[in-house]
Parts: C-alpha cells; structure tokens; sequence
C-alpha cells in the first residue's frame, strides 16, 4: 500500500534514524487520522474534509437559506449541516446548485428549497479548482459552474472550501484544464473561434467519458475548456467572453468569495479573507 507525503518517508525510514521532531510529527499527524488504514481516505480528502468542517462550523446559524454547492469537498459540508442540524436542532433551508447538490440535500434530510421561494440566501458554500491570491476562482470543473454563480451571486456571503492542490499565487498555476465556458450547443464551434482568436490558447470541447459525444450540463448546454497560454487581467476577460454571442456562462469567479477555507497537508486549515461575513 502507497502511503502518501510524510507518512510515506516515516514507514520507509529506519526507527532508529528517524530524527526526534519528525518522529514526533509523524505521531501527531496519525493522530490527526491522516492515516489511509485509519480513515480510509487520503490526505487530499482529509483536508476537504477538515475545510468543510471548519467552514460550516464558522458560518451556518439557525433560520438561515444555504446554497449548496457542487463538487466532492461539498460531499463533506453537507455531511456536517446534517450533523448540526440534527444535534442542534437548527431550522435550515438548502439551495441546491446541481442535481448532485439536490440529491445530497434530500439524502441527509435537509429542507430542499429553490430560488423562487428564496431568491436571497445567507451563504453560499461551494468548493473551486483553483483560487488565488486575490480569492479569484477557476470554477466549472464538475459541469455546474452556471447554477454555481447564480446561487453565489444571490447569496450575502459567498464561502469557498477547497484543499491544498487548489491555492495558487496566480489563476493557471495548479489548475491546467482551463477555463470551463457554458455554451449553447449549436454556437460552440463559432464561440471557440472566437475564444482563440481574442484571447490566444487552445479551446477544447469537453467530451463525456462514459458516454458518447460531448459533456451535456443540468441545463442543456455543452462545457468548453478554454486553456489560456498567458496571464489576463480576468475580470476584462470575463465581461469579453460573456458578450460572445452563445456563451452562457463562464467558471471565472471574479471577486465574489469573501472568505476561502484550505484544508492543509499538516492537518491545518488556512484562510484566506477578503471580507467578514
């Protein structure tokens, strides 16, 4: 069995040549359950894990309207609001952003509403491929990037959760699948023309993998991964692609996050805030 990081370096070290703090650290760390036998899991999914936790501990409050994101870091959000919902006995109603989001709504017993009902939510939280610095988000790598914003444009506080793969100086810098873009399918050769040709890179249709032909979203529409081959100034960028006649929506998230939660190899949770909420 393969461990990962850390742990794999202390089971293949003698005991005896272990250095005293990195013998300690390994204890603290398995502790920490960072360990595949203990959890199960491996450290990418303990860190989403601790993200979400952390997230939904600091923000979620009785009589609230949640947006529920998207994504395999939600999985574990949603697992905690049912815990508290339960043990706390909170009233909650949940916005889903895609049928996945609605499905584990109803799954953990949560109150499943809608935006006709609740058109302004408290918060938001959802998860990204890729924040920088700035708590700009490449998302759209799970196909619901238009829900997404919708649900994070009409919420007050709009919290990301991620793990470590996902904090970068920069947007293209861990994340190298590109932009996703929303597109009506009969305008996604001219659109991916035109992305080309104003923007530079290359524009790939993104196909199914256990179907055939192209990814099809909850709204009908077909997903292009634009891969940029140079640093934009995005929030121009943003406005240009969404004026292309046939684009939907793009996955760039520009200044929406208010506060992104890193769960960290170390078994830490960083924070990145632009604002209170």
């Amino acid at each position: 069995m393969r461990l990962p990081g850390r742990l794999a370096l202390l089971r293949s070290t003698p005991l005896a040549a272990r250095p005293p703090g990195r013998l300690r650290a390994g204890r603290a760390a398995a502790r920490r359950g960072f360990s595949r036998g203990r959890l199960g899991g491996t450290m990418a999914e303990e860190a989403k894990k601790r993200a979400a936790f952390a997230a939904v501990d600091k923000h979620v409050q009785n009589n609230q309207v949640l947006g529920i994101g998207s994504g395999s870091t939600i999985v574990h959000a949603v697992q905690r609001l049912a815990e508290r919902v339960k043990e706390e006995n909170l009233t909650i109603v949940c916005i889903p952003t895609s049928f996945q989001a609605r499905q584990l709504i109803l799954q953990n017993g949560l109150t499943l509403s809608d935006l006709d009902r609740n058109p302004e939510l408290d918060v938001a939280i959802d998860g990204a491929d890729e924040v920088d610095t700035d708590l700009n988000l490449i998302k759209g790598g799970g196909g619901c990037l238009t829900q997404e914003k919708i649900v994070a444009g009409f919420s007050k506080c709009f919290i990301v959760i991620a793990d470590y793969r996902k904090k970068s100086d920069r947007l293209g810098e861990q994340w190298k699948k590109g932009v996703p873009i929303e597109v009506i399918p009969m305008a996604y050769v001219p659109v991916s023309r035109a992305l080309t040709k104003k923007f530079g890179g290359v524009v790939e249709l993104r196909m199914a993998v256990n179907k055939a032909g192209p990814v099809v979203t909850d709204n009908g529409n077909f997903i292009l991964d634009w891969k940029f081959d140079k640093i934009h100034e995005w929030h121009e960028v943003n406005t240009a692609i969404k004026m292309i006649p046939g684009v939907v929506e793009t996955g760039l998230f520009i200044g929406m996050a208010q506060v992104v939660y890193f769960g960290m190899e170390d078994g830490s949770v960083s924070v990145r805030e632009k604002q209170p909420c």
